[in-house]
């Protein structure tokens, strides 16, 4: 069957537009890598976080590169790399409040860089918020509601830098990724602002 024509030269089969015909299936591919990212990225932290709790929990350090690497088990109630102790159930609620933001921000997703930055956020923040809901350090009881604390165990330079983990890397690899993208006027929904034009991809 041929084409309407619609008002504008915009060609629509039934009542679908063409534009919104390619802008559907890009959108789902980028809400699909976005799904792909997030589990793979919430797996690897609970993952490692379950192996070296059943390895290295109340052990010494496990020393992968002297003076560089190793391994060491905390449990963290502040924020990412051992910061704001303290402070649990505030960085509970602050992950909570970045999954919904990060949920909510898809819908608009038509970008294959931010698909990667989101995903790696969002499966951060999963990893570190399941903590926080159900993981307490053994001999302490039972938690407190939002104040269980976070598993870090990858420690540079010991001595020198917070102790982090897979979760706390991809939620700093996902910000520098989205500072860079903001910085390059790559927008969500695909466009790119250019001095103050938006243009396609």
């Amino acid at each position: 069957m041929r084409g309407l024509q619609a008002a504008g030269g915009a060609s629509l089969t039934g009542d679908t537009v063409d534009g919104a015909v390619t802008a559907a299936p890009a959108g789902a591919r980028r809400i699909a890598a976005l799904a792909t990212i997030v589990p793979i990225v919430y797996l690897l932290d609970l993952i490692t976080k379950t192996i070296v709790l059943k390895t290295l929990e109340d052990k010494e350090p496990f020393v992968v590169i002297p003076g560089l690497l190793q391994f060491r088990v905390i449990f963290n109630s502040g924020a990412a790399f051992s910061l704001g102790t303290g402070m649990t159930i505030v960085f509970t609620f602050v992950a909570a409040a970045v999954v919904v933001a990060i949920l909510r921000t898809a819908r608009h997703l038509r970008s294959l860089p931010w698909a990667v930055t989101l995903g790696l956020m969002l499966g951060g923040a999963l990893g570190n918020l399941t903590d926080r809901l159900f993981r307490w350090p053994s001999g302490f009881g039972r938690p407190s509601p939002f104040q269980g604390h976070v598993v870090d165990f990858i420690e540079t330079f010991p001595g020198h830098f917070p102790v982090w983990n897979v979760a706390d890397s991809a939620i700093v690899c996902g910000g520098i990724l989205a500072v860079f993208l903001a910085w390059r006027g790559y927008q969500i929904d695909g466009t790119r602002d250019t001095g103050g034009k938006k243009n396609n991809g």
